[in-house]
């Protein structure tokens, strides 16, 4: 216990440090943009017209960034004012800045901004960087009129976005450079640490000898599992910023591997050690553990604690002495006299997982003096490859859903210009600015995100018109009042309340008050702000309803049924024929896509206002998108211990009978996702029962059972009598792979990871039957939440859809 509290204690002060941290280079970069523009000279400040805009580029560049995410946001810089302001150089010469008016200027803006967001693969920043550009150039020049220069204005533009780019690389290098690779280095050591006690604990519970220990020590174990892919994730992220600081850094090239990928081969048996002691909770001691066995047991989890603590970033080692290495692999040896039963399977799943960690560890990739040589020319391939395709945006595949995303943005960004310049000619530009500094990668909660943006805004706003109350007799320093609203905003940043639109929004909104010069009384710019905001985001909100008028409830009703079509696509993959390794590796990739996507429809859903409609039952989509989950990682480790029976496959072996029972657990599943794909999408069954009764006379029901997928409900009889077959026939193919080898050492091996892999898979394909029930369960509540004055019979609904569509068809 002590040991879990430990680690919890220094995540919590790392969780501090990164806040604090990530606040003081913001704070350091500001402070830079404002004391250049403040105190500058006078000819600096002529050029540099915009500060307000340099703080926004400073807030959407150094927010949570490491130094290689700033050099590259250099480069994205760039990119953003040749997309931006080259071309409204052209645009200003040939109009006029005197001609401009309220609709030629939104209009403007809006075209302007279409050509920007139409690339796919341009970066995010970059977009956000050129519309702010945008906005700031056109607007600006309609506010002055005939007074601007159409060629020095975006070049002062240009100018004030450089000088934020610059104030967030000295931020970033002062007074230590804030290295990803470093950043890196400390997450993998906490992955490590906690992933090292998780095995340590999860060894403990699977050997204790009764229910009450083995669950005080799975429960100690919940409270590290949450963390592990977090660090994970967060160690991944930093892949590209490790890129860019070895780039100018030669120093840092031997740090060029980001760990991740090796991470990975770590969690994945992690979890399923997780899963195997959440369905052994009630059968402690373990029946098939013995004196040897447990010994065994012990020294195999202290020699792959050993592997993992032995990592390092610098140097993948994972030097254990050879003992330990024999001592592991007699321990396989050892599960050769199993003769495993239903309620062993969990058991030796746990081991299974246990076993693919010793045989997937991470060993060296290479030498040093190799890693040397070859990150060379690694990195030089990669920073080619990136201005390669940074620059081959400008010619890229236009679809129908760009064209959409790029339309909708322009629109609104020109209606909040038009608006907010009708409003107020001297602050139309604050209306805009924030519709384009948000733009987002994916679809969002509308509602949700423009809520905490208000809310953020406002925050923001109220703390600098305080701050400048306070600091009104020193003015030339109430800047520094906003650090402690930057480490208020970093935690913001990462509450599940605000997110990052809300921190952002509130970080902008306090600096642009308190760092501002010559907009008048501070309280009458802040109304002024609030307004224009309001009225951007209100723009924003109903361009999304116009044109987007699709519920995130009936999108995650969609893409559930979108989710169980290649969840049948699937299973029906699972087959010893190895031709079918790629296939079923690619179509495993899409199910989690998939399964990722409907998750985020179904956060949409939650968090979107029900208005007149029926509220989404979000209890439901949770267990069904819950469900999913499991079987997504038991289809992997079923996979994998398919994997290792074919390598072990020949010509002599018989797996007729296996690959007989795997059909029939197939045809359990597949029925049932069949069935559940074309039910998720039924919307009314009173509909569907008047469209039956219309076309009754030419409509044989049989015609929806017909179909090669034999519609029938899952029995917990046909699953036990194909598990309890399974079984039978895996210990029979056991014990005659033993009997036709010659080398007695190398069967005895080889009979105990083949009985830990057809386990594994017998415990994977029960677990899939298992969690289909489930899903049933839930789809089946779905449904009848739906209709509640009507029977439900998932089964009979699937029969009358697939009569229905047989009758279209033929």
């Amino acid at each position: 216990m002590a040991t879990t509290s430990s680690f919890e204690s220094i995540r919590a002060r790392a969780v501090w440090r990164t806040c604090l941290a990530s606040a003081f280079r913001t704070a350091l970069a500001c402070s830079i943009v404002g004391v250049a523009t403040l105190f500058g000279p006078e000819s600096f400040k002529i050029q540099v017209a915009f500060p307000a805009f340099s703080y926004v580029t400073v807030i959407l560049i150094v927010t949570n960034a490491t130094l290689g995410d700033t050099l590259r946001s250099c480069w994205l810089a760039l990119y953003a004012t040749i997309q931006g302001v080259c071309p409204a150089i052209l645009s200003l010469w040939l109009i006029g800045p005197g001609r401009l008016t309220a609709s030629t200027t939104a209009t403007a803006v809006a075209l302007s901004a279409f050509v920007v967001v139409l690339p796919e693969k341009t970066h995010l920043i970059a977009k956000r960087i050129a519309l702010g550009q945008l906005v700031i150039v056109y607007v600006i020049a309609y506010i002055n009129g005939a007074k601007t220069e159409p060629i020095m204005h975006p070049v002062r533009v240009a100018a004030s976005t450089a000088v934020g780019v610059v104030a967030c690389v000295l931020a970033l290098l002062l007074p230590y450079p804030n290295l990803a690779c470093c950043e890196v280095k400390e997450k993998s050591k906490l992955f490590v640490e906690n992933a090292t006690e998780r095995i340590n604990l999860f060894v403990k519970a699977f050997s204790a000898e009764d229910n009450t220990s083995a669950l005080a020590l799975i429960s100690k174990a919940k409270s590290l599992v949450n963390n592990g892919p977090k660090l994970l994730q967060a160690i991944k992220s930093k892949q590209e910023s490790m890129k860019w600081e070895r780039f100018p850094f030669k120093f840092l090239r031997p740090y060029g591997e980001n760990p991740g990928d090796k991470f990975q081969e770590i969690q994945t048996p992690l979890r399923g050690m997780e899963i195997a002691l959440e369905n052994s909770s009630s059968i402690f001691p373990i029946s098939i553990l013995n004196i040897e066995l447990k010994d065994g047991l012990e020294k195999l989890g202290d020699h792959i604690s050993k592997q993992i603590n032995n990592m390092s970033i610098d140097e993948w080692s994972a030097t254990v002495p050879e003992s330990n290495a024999h001592d592991a692999e007699k321990f396989l040896q050892t599960l050769q006299l199993i003769q495993p039963t239903k309620k062993d399977l969990p058991s030796l799943f746990f081991l299974f997982c246990l076993k693919l960690l010793l045989h997937k560890p991470t060993f060296p990739l290479s030498s040093k003096k190799g890693v040397d040589i070859g990150s060379n020319k690694q990195v030089d391939d990669d920073q080619e490859g990136f201005v390669k395709k940074t620059w081959n945006n400008l010619s890229m595949t236009i679809n129908s859903r760009r064209f959409m995303t790029s339309f909708r943005c322009s629109l609104s960004l020109g209606l909040a210009i038009f608006f907010g310049s009708i409003y107020s000619k001297e602050n139309g530009f604050w209306a805009g600015l924030p519709v384009a500094i948000s733009l987002a990668a994916t679809r969002e909660a509308t509602f949700k995100v423009a809520n905490v943006k208000a809310q953020g805004t406002v925050l923001g706003t109220v703390y600098g018109v305080l701050g400048c109350f306070l600091f009104e007799k020193f003015v030339q320093i109430r800047f520094l009042s906003l650090l402690p609203w930057f480490i208020v905003s970093s935690f913001l940043s990462r509450s599940r309340m605000y997110g990052q639109a809300g921190g952002i929004s509130a970080v902008i909104g306090a600096v642009l008050i308190l760092g501002r010069n010559g907009f008048g009384p501070p309280s009458e710019f802040a109304i002024a702000r609030i307004t224009e905001t309001f009225i951007g985001l209100s723009c924003s909100i109903m361009v999304e309803i116009l044109f987007h008028p699709t519920r995130a409830s009936t999108l995650a009703k969609i893409q559930l049924s979108n989710t169980f079509k290649i969840l049948h696509e699937c299973v029906d993959s699972i087959a010893f024929s190895s031709s079918n390794k790629n296939n079923s590796e690619e179509i495993q990739k899409n199910l989690k896509f998939h399964v990722n996507e409907l998750g985020k429809f179904i956060a949409e859903a939650e968090a979107e206002p029900n208005f007149w409609f029926l509220p989404f039952n979000s209890g439901c989509y949770g267990k069904v998108l819950g469900s999913l989950s499991k079987m997504m990682e038991y289809l992997l480790f079923g996979s994998q211990a398919l994997r290792f029976l074919q390598q072990h496959s020949t010509s002599s072996i018989d797996w007729n009978n296996i690959d007989a029972d795997l059909m029939l657990f197939k045809d359990l599943i597949s029925t049932s996702t069949k069935c559940f794909e074309e039910v998720s999408l039924v919307k009314s069954l009173a509909i569907l029962d008047k469209e039956f009764e219309k076309k009754k006379n030419s409509i044989d029901l049989e015609l929806g059972k017909s179909s090669s997928y034999n519609i029938r409900s899952l029995s917990s009889n046909d699953q036990d009598g194909i598990l309890t077959s399974y079984l039978q026939h895996s210990n029979e193919l056991v014990d005659f792979i033993i009997n036709v080898g010659d080398d007695k050492n190398n069967d005895e091996k080889l009979k105990g990871q083949l009985v830990l892999s057809l386990s594994a898979l017998g415990f994977c394909m029960e677990s899939l039957v298992k969690e289909t029930r489930e899903i049933e369960k839930a789809i089946k509540e779905l449904v009848q939440w739906e209709n509640p004055s009507c029977h439900v019979n998932l089964y009979d609904i699937s029969c009358k859809v697939r009569a229905l569509a047989n009758t279209q068809t033929n």
